[in-house]
């Protein structure tokens, strides 16, 4: 059965009298089974398949860059300290590889991701004339739109699990494991590393929150499911850009992705807790008013043309 059918068969129409519309009731079950088959269908497309091994594989790359590295110059300590932060200690604690992979994977690898999904969500539907039908169901535009934000919000989280996971797997694979060193320099078991670990990437996924509500507007803009994807991909290097230029300090703390390298302060020792507010503060804002403008658009103009 099609997700239009299913969509259809999910939802309840009562009677009316002849030559009156007929109301529409919603039950929770169909939203349930309206996201579930949203699910099913974000994460059987070659296209989210592909991207998930693109971002499983930079764990790889790092790992095995560290790993030759440090083989063959045994001094330099895996890197003497250059590059992003965390790549110094991965050759003590392959754990470390878990940070080192999320620090660079989130300033571009995992947005461009959230981007691609995030911009097709409704004008990949429209772009295929599969829109219309679904509209025909009985949850409406704005269930609809929720469904659609959620399932870009599970791949948000789906994504940065799958970087972590390599990432922790490749570490383990090729450097030894153990007591972690905060950044703080107390020193914490390895099991409460790996509960870091793991609050980490639930706060790399939480920073993708407004920029997948971004893309989500975006995606109402246009019927075009490519120029959506370009348009919100064009949008996070333009954001990176502003957010790189020390003149334009004062406005660098509005962009969505000024505080998302504050889940470092998760491996301080105690955790540092402010920046990491204001991040989830800003996503919560960008969600908010993103969100709103996107629902403003769907609901109010045609979008199935």
């Amino acid at each position: 059965m099609s997700r239009v059918e299913g969509s259809r068969a999910g939802g309840s129409r009562a009677e009316a009298p002849a030559g009156e519309a007929a109301p529409r009731e919603v039950s929770p079950l169909w939203t349930f089974g309206l996201l579930r088959s949203e699910l099913a269908v974000t994460f059987r497309r070659w296209r989210t398949l592909a991207l998930l091994a693109v971002l499983a594989g930079v764990p790889v790359l790092i790992g095995i860059a560290i790993k030759v590295e440090s083989s063959g110059s045994p001094e330099s300590g895996g890197g003497g300290g250059g590059g992003p932060a965390f790549l110094s200690q991965v050759t003590h604690n392959g754990l470390f590889l878990v940070f080192a992979a999320l620090a660079a994977t989130l300033p571009v690898f995992l947005p461009m991701a959230v981007g691609v999904v995030a911009g097709d969500a409704i004008a990949g539907e429209a772009n295929a004339g599969t829109l219309r039908y679904l509209l025909v169901a009985p949850a409406g535009r704005t269930r609809l739109l929720l469904v659609k934000y959620a399932t870009t919000l599970v791949f948000c989280l789906v994504a940065t699990l799958v970087v972590a996971a390599s990432a922790l797997a490749v570490g383990a694979l090729l450097f030894p494991v153990g007591e972690v060193m905060t950044i703080s320099g107390v020193p914490i078991g390895f099991g409460e590393g790996l509960l870091r670990a793991g609050a980490v990437a639930v706060a790399v996924a939480a920073s993708l929150i407004g920029f997948a509500a971004v893309g989500l507007f975006v995606s109402t803009l246009t019927g075009s499911g490519i120029a959506a994807m370009a348009t919100t991909v064009g949008l996070l290097i333009t954001v990176q850009i502003l957010n790189a230029i020390p003149q334009l300090e004062g406005v660098q703390p509005y962009l969505f992705s000024h505080y998302w390298l504050s889940f470092a302060d998760l491996l301080r020792e105690p955790v540092y807790w402010d920046e990491l507010a204001k991040n989830l503060g800003m996503q919560g804002a960008y969600a908010a008013v993103f969100g709103s403008a996107a629902w403003a658009r769907f609901t109010a103009r045609d979008v199935t043309a």
